[in-house]
């Protein structure tokens, strides 16, 4: 497994905002458009398919078309496991400049659901429904393929 930094929500947001970090969402788009940390963008690392909840398969190649690989990105989900995995691929394909927001937006729990680090939306931190340009579909959109 690589090396890739986990912080806090509270230390993904003074990333954004005193070092220029753009936070990437890598939940669903319902999970994005019902709320995700204000200014983040979306790139599903799974999304709906007929069988359930299936991987992105164009997860890797959409982000190497919207971000240069010195980009430097916050990565999160619900709870801090999908954005982990999507940060392993990421490092794997030669980013460096990645962080994983541990708890995600929701927190992360034990095994019996209780919380035992809080997330993004349960600290403080702004939260909106629409990011103008943010969400996957119009991300999808400044892709040329």
């Amino acid at each position: 497994m690589a090396n890739i930094p986990r912080v806090s929500p509270e230390e993904a947001r003074k990333l954004i905002d005193e070092q220029g970090y753009i936070y990437v969402d890598v939940r669903s788009e319902p999970e994005y458009a019902a709320g995700h940390p204000a200014g983040a963008l979306n790139v599903p690392i799974m999304r709906a398919g007929a069988r359930g909840m299936e991987p992105n398969l164009a997860f890797l190649d959409d982000m190497q078309a919207l971000w240069p690989k010195d980009a430097k990105l916050v990565l999160g989900c619900r709870s801090g496991q999908r954005s982990m995995r999507a940060a392993e691929m990421l490092v794997a394909a030669g980013y460096t400049n990645l962080v994983d927001q541990r708890a995600g937006f929701e927190g992360s729990r034990n095994a019996f659901g209780a919380v035992t680090e809080p997330g993004w939306s349960q600290v403080g931190l702004p939260v909106e429904t629409s990011t103008p340009g943010g969400a996957y579909e119009e991300l999808q959109k400044k892709i040329s393929r």
